[in-house]
This record gives C-alpha cells, structure tokens and sequence, in this order.
C-alpha cells in the first residue's frame, strides 16, 4: 500500500509517493456532495427525457385525430 504526501498549502489533497504524480481529493464531505449533485442532474436528465417521450406521444395521436377527422370531412362531403 502506498503512502500519501501532503500537499503543502491544501489541506484536502494528498499525492501518492509511488510517482504517479496523481492528486487525490481526501475531502469525503465534497465527495458525497459531487455524488449527490450526479445523481441529481441523472434524475433531472431522465425527467426531460420522459416528458420528452411523452410529448412526442401526445403530438403523435394529435396527429392521428387530424387524419382521422380530415377523412371524415372528406367523407361527408361526397
């Protein structure tokens, strides 16, 4: 197991002495804090899709009820 090194003047980051030359955030608030937000912003993006889906369904079967009654004017003029 590597050891970490502090990173003077951060107090949250840390670097792995293996000579990686990664950053690691150690701060976990800000971690679940970032996961939170994530997961948020999926549940958002999902919503739109769905009203999306939905919407397009809506303006299908408008459209359905337009020919329909369009052939129904076209019959009862004959």
């Amino acid at each position: 197991m590597s050891k970490y090194l502090k990173i003077e003047g951060e107090e949250n980051y840390v670097k792995s002495d293996n000579g990686s030359h990664g950053i690691i955030n150690n701060n976990v608030n800000a971690y679940q804090v970032a996961k939170k937000r994530a997961k948020e912003a999926q549940r958002h993006r999902d919503e739109m899709r769905e009203s999306n889906r939905e919407l397009n369904t809506l303006k299908s079967e408008m459209h359905e009820i337009k020919s329909l009654l369009q052939q129904l004017v076209e019959k009862n003029k004959i």
